[in-house]
């Protein structure tokens, strides 16, 4: 069955979250696709629940599931396909948080403690496992083989992401094209797996399949890296979660290789010594946001994140002018602009 969403007034949107302008236009679609997360992660072993419940429940901007939904909606499909993959897509995220807070030793997650410092590694561990076959079993259900293939491949590249990373990690000769590859394996390859489902749910060409993958995978670069950014220039209250949880663990961020461009001898090895050596103290933060001043490494990682959102548009600007794709701009832009 297909649609053509209506175009809204732009001067609605003007104070509204543009997430919440997205929710807005789906109408219930996500409080369907809410409600089958919520049922699909519950279990008669009670800590599976639990634990699900304490990640997923504390919100976060389900930015996934929309971009499936809005991407689906935006060619004019209404069946409730996207709803079971938009579930899968969410559990495919919630399953790679719990395995990088044990991998990163975090202690906050969206400004409450952690799952693994709640409920520990192994639990952490073992019910991100659960998640994941959870999403398998709902991309299944669906039957489509092309489907399956994309988000099986995005969860096998986001694996890979975090392997590589894990290598990349308090490692100085880290180089931008590292950085890169990272990011596209950990952020970008599941934003561009959940927009291409939306065109193959809708019965869409391959074209538009390809442009909502574009789409995808170039916000996804953007966001990632305004992320980087932000974790050494946000507000704590307004992020959500400790300010510079980048730096003290070592990672190597397209704000700080910036910045060791540009480094002199001195600067150097205080990189070498509070990334690469992990020996840190509570100055060091203040001193590296200065540095990232001082070589403009926070402007040059915006720029950068600016480029990727260009990209991302043009890709969308590909698909039908309706009201769908007015708020996934406002989302693009959202993306970059943000802070928090």
């Amino acid at each position: 069955m297909m649609m053509t969403p209506q175009a809204a007034p732009k001067n609605d949107t003007e104070t509204i979250h543009p997430l919440d302008h997205l929710s807005s236009l789906l109408g219930d679609d996500l409080a369907k696709v809410n409600a089958l997360i919520i049922a699909r992660m519950d279990s008669h072993v009670a800590l599976i629940p639990q634990l699900a419940a304490w990640l997923i429940a504390a919100g976060g901007k389900r930015i996934r599931p929309l971009l499936t939904l809005g991407c689906t909606r935006l060619y004019g499909y209404t069946g409730d396909r996207p709803f079971g993959l938009s579930a899968a897509v969410e559990f495919i995220h919630t399953a790679t948080l719990l395995h990088d807070d044990v991998v990163d030793e975090s202690v906050e997650r969206r400004g409450k403690p952690s799952a693994n410092m709640v409920f520990g590694n192994q639990a952490s561990v073992l019910v991100g496992d659960f998640l994941f076959c959870r999403s398998f079993q709902l991309m299944v259900a669906d039957g489509s083989i092309d489907v399956l293939r994309i988000l099986s491949d995005a969860s096998a590249t986001i694996a890979e992401g975090e392997v590589l990373q894990l290598s990349a990690a308090n490692d100085l000769s880290t180089g931008m094209e590292k950085y890169t590859a990272i990011i596209e394996a950990k952020t970008a390859a599941l934003f561009a797996a959940a927009c291409e489902v939306g065109p193959i749910i809708a019965g869409a060409d391959t074209t538009a399949q390809k442009a909502m993958r574009d789409f995808g995978y170039y916000l996804g670069m953007a966001f990632q890296i305004a992320d980087d950014v932000l974790d050494y220039s946000a507000n704590r209250e307004k992020l959500g979660k400790t300010v510079g949880d980048d730096f003290r663990e070592g990672k190597l961020t397209a704000p700080v290789l910036m910045a060791l461009e540009r480094a002199d001898a001195t600067e150097r090895e205080f990189w070498a010594r509070t990334m690469e050596r992990r020996e840190q103290t509570d100055a060091d933060l203040a001193t590296a946001q200065a540095l990232l001043v001082k070589h403009d490494a926070l402007n040059r990682g915006l720029a950068l994140a600016r480029e990727y959102e260009a990209k991302a548009r043009a890709a969308l600007h590909t698909a039908p002018k309706n009201a769908i794709r007015d708020a996934l701009d406002d989302v693009l832009s959202f993306a970059v602009g943000r802070d928090h």
